[in-house]
Order: structure tokens, then C-alpha cells, then sequence
């Protein structure tokens, strides 16, 4: 097993990262989280929706920016402290959402990183945004 130190970080430093939500995402999704709202798995019941069609749980939708901080920024090791969230847009079956993070704040010693954090759609519209609060690794973590 490797080793590898924890990266320096600046403020205005960004990571983003793209994912296709697809039919076996929501489904999957669903049983995992026991969500079954018709408005999510139940084409016929959606088609009478504001929407008109099945929409993304805002939570899948949000699943991503997980991946995005623990994987990329901050990266791993990190642990989450807090997200807060506002919904802006409808996810679509079939749509690209990018997860974006952008450090605001790091505080070194506490070892706090507070970023803004964002998920777009394939052209571009704002669906999710919020702030995120991290708690980085200080020592040389295994890979």
C-alpha cells in the first residue's frame, strides 16, 4: 500500500467532475434510500407533474458533490461536516450533471475547509447549489 501526503490547498482552487444520471441511478437509488415517491419511479404519475416527467432524487443529484469532495476536493481522508443545499432545477433521467467545489475558506491549523459547491446540467443551468464544510486529514493518509 502506498502513501501519499495531503495536498496544499488555496482558496479559489476549483474540481469538478461529470456524471449521466441514468433509469438503473434513480432506481437503485430509490431501494437504497427507500424514497419510492411516484414523482421519481412512476412514469405515468410524473406525467401529470408540474414536470411532466420523472425527476432525479435532489438527493442523488447531491450524492455527487460526495464523490466530488471525498475523492477529488478536498480528496480523500476528508470527512464531511456539513452541506447545506438549495434545489433550483429539476434533474432529468438522461441529463449530465457536473459537481463543482470551490475552496473558500482553510483554516490549516483546524484543519476546516469551507467550499462553494454547485451541480449544472449539460447546458450549463444552475440545479443545485450550497456550501460545504470539510474536515481534512492533517497526517499522510494510505492510498
Amino acid at each position: 500500500m502506498g502513501w501519499s501526503k495531503v495536498a496544499n490547498f488555496s482558496v479559489g482552487q476549483t474540481a469538478s467532475f461529470s456524471k449521466t444520471i441514468t433509469e438503473a441511478d434513480v432506481v437503485q437509488f430509490a431501494g437504497l434510500s427507500g424514497d419510492f415517491n411516484p414523482i421519481h419511479i412512476d412514469a405515468e404519475y410524473a406525467k401529470a407533474t408540474r414536470f411532466g416527467q420523472r425527476i432525479a432524487h435532489g438527493l442523488l443529484t447531491t450524492s455527487l458533490l460526495s464523490g466530488l469532495l471525498g475523492t477529488h476536493l478536498p480528496g480523500r481522508g476528508s470527512v464531511y461536516l456539513g452541506q447545506t443545499l438549495r434545489f433550483v432545477k429539476p434533474v432529468f433521467i438522461g441529463d449530465t450533471i457536473t459537481a463543482s467545489a470551490e475552496v473558500a475558506s482553510f483554516d490549516e491549523e483546524k484543519r476546516i475547509m469551507t467550499l462553494q459547491t454547485a451541480c449544472r446540467k449539460q447546458d450549463g443551468t444552475l440545479v443545485l447549489e450550497g456550501e460545504a464544510v470539510m474536515l481534512v486529514p492533517r497526517e499522510e493518509q494510505p492510498v
